[in-house]
């Protein structure tokens, strides 16, 4: 089972900007698409981006399209998240996450996923 740490997380003023990354190691990384969810307080965990084993393809839901980009990197077994024009209503728990189910592609998340321990992001208007 892959072990997914993430880090980067922090205060930000709205309109800014952060960069989350997740470190994975126990696993061959290239076997993982890899994502992320996040959970605001009182809120059920949302999808947020996805990226496939490659980084050739990535999936956003409508609310981050064009401020979040997802990317990887297979040599230093990580994954990113870039936000930009953060918002207020962004701020949450951001999980990372590994799957080998191709359905993650869409957002989803299988039996075989595995998550990160979360990173807090918090957007102050």
């Amino acid at each position: 089972q892959v072990q997914l740490v993430e880090s980067g997380g922090g205060l930000v003023q709205a309109g800014g900007s952060l960069r989350l990354s997740c470190s994975a190691s126990g696993g061959t990384f290239t076997d993982y698409i890899m994502g992320w969810f996040r959970q605001a307080p009182g809120k059920e965990r949302e999808f947020v981006a996805v990226v496939s084993w490659g980084g050739g393809s990535t999936y956003y839901p409508e609310f981050v399209r064009g401020r979040f980009t997802i990317s990887r990197d297979n040599a230093e077994n990580s994954v990113y998240l870039q936000m930009n024009n953060l918002k207020p209503e962004d701020t949450a728990v951001y999980y990372c996450y590994a799957d080998t189910d191709p359905s993650a592609l869409r957002g989803r998340v299988s039996s075989n996923v595995s998550w990160g321990q979360g990173t807090q992001v918090t957007v102050s208007s």
